[in-house]
């Protein structure tokens, strides 16, 4: 189609190809006032009806609602323990077999059970708190549990016999040394401890004055890396007590630590924060190699209000 001039320059010359004709010609322009008129004459404004569309709309809404509370969950789990009276706050498996389970609540118990029927073995008695962590030694000879109040208990697992405790401030973190019956914990004074077990031989390495809130021992068994609610972390070493690295300021976080973990041979950690950051760091050196960030498209929440998003677990492939 090429444009031509007409008569007063409102008029078109249209060259056509081929078998092309005008079916139905349309002057298309702004509707005025008179039309919308028009057209408004044909709409039936019936109130009533509309409120009644509206009420079945919601009734709809509420069936469907309820159906769906109605229905039960489908469950696929091949075993189920059901001792727990409350939350389950913590799990961990036997290293050596993975035939072991122990479980730990907000009822202030924890229990050691199989996994292959969900039969109770023992329950790691006398706690007073929610029991938040619980954990196999690297072999699976003992079990260590530990309460919100500070209230740590060992366990021989083949006994079932309760062999060591020990009560530090509240409890952030616990974990085993991964080559030796050595136990590791941080507490909301700021302090990380490590136990010789069952000798309960303690060293501590004192960080900041605030909640050592997550830790992880190295794979090479003679450091931990320790995070902190004021966005530090620290590097220990484990032998001398001292601090191999710090990372503050811009190679920390803007927020509380909430997860730490290292790649298989410990040349890399990596940190979680509730600033919604994870930073890849080479432990040798502490630098920080890489930071990964999550893009939140929500706004900010209003001061005084907590984050809505945070990194709350990490994990590497091993490939």
């Amino acid at each position: 189609m090429e444009p031509g001039s007409g008569e007063g320059g409102a008029a078109g010359v249209l060259h056509f190809h081929g078998d092309e004709e005008i079916i139905e010609v349309v002057e298309l322009g702004p509707p005025g006032p008179d039309d919308l008129a028009n057209e408004m004459e044909d709409v039936d404004f019936d109130e009533e009806a509309v409120e009644g569309a509206e009420e079945q709309a919601w009734e709809t809404e509420e069936e469907d609602e309820g159906v769906e509370d109605g229905m039960e969950a489908q469950d696929d789990s091949e075993v189920t323990f059901s001792e727990h009276s409350a939350s389950v706050f913590c799990v961990s498996l036997d290293p050596t077999t993975n035939t072991l389970a122990v479980t730990g609540g907000e009822d202030d118990k924890a229990f050691v059970w199989r996994l292959s029927d969900g039969e109770r073995l023992f329950e790691c008695s006398g706690h007073k708190d929610s029991v938040t962590c619980a954990g196999f030694s690297h072999d699976s000879v003992f079990v260590a549990t530990g309460d919100m109040s500070g209230l740590i208990k060992v366990w021989q697992v083949d006994t079932k016999e309760e062999i060591w405790s020990f009560e530090v401030g509240d409890l952030e973190w616990m974990e085993w040394h991964p080559q030796a019956h050595v136990l590791l914990a941080g507490t909301a004074d700021g302090n990380s401890w490590m136990w010789k077990i069952p000798s309960g031989e303690s060293k501590t390495f004192q960080g900041p004055s605030c909640p050592a809130t997550c830790g992880r021992v190295l794979p090479d068994g003679k450091r931990a890396v320790v995070g902190y609610e004021d966005g530090t972390v620290r590097i220990w070493d484990l032998k001398q007590g001292s601090s191999l690295h710090v990372l503050k300021g811009q190679d920390g976080h803007q927020g509380p630590l909430t997860c730490v973990t290292s790649n298989k041979d410990g040349s890399l950690v990596m940190t979680g924060s509730v600033d919604c950051h994870a930073k890849l760091v080479n432990s040798a050196t502490g630098k920080v190699v890489c930071v990964f960030k999550m893009e939140s498209a929500a706004s900010k929440p209003p001061a005084g209000e907590a984050e809505s998003n945070s990194v709350e677990s990490l994990g590497f492939c091993n490939v």
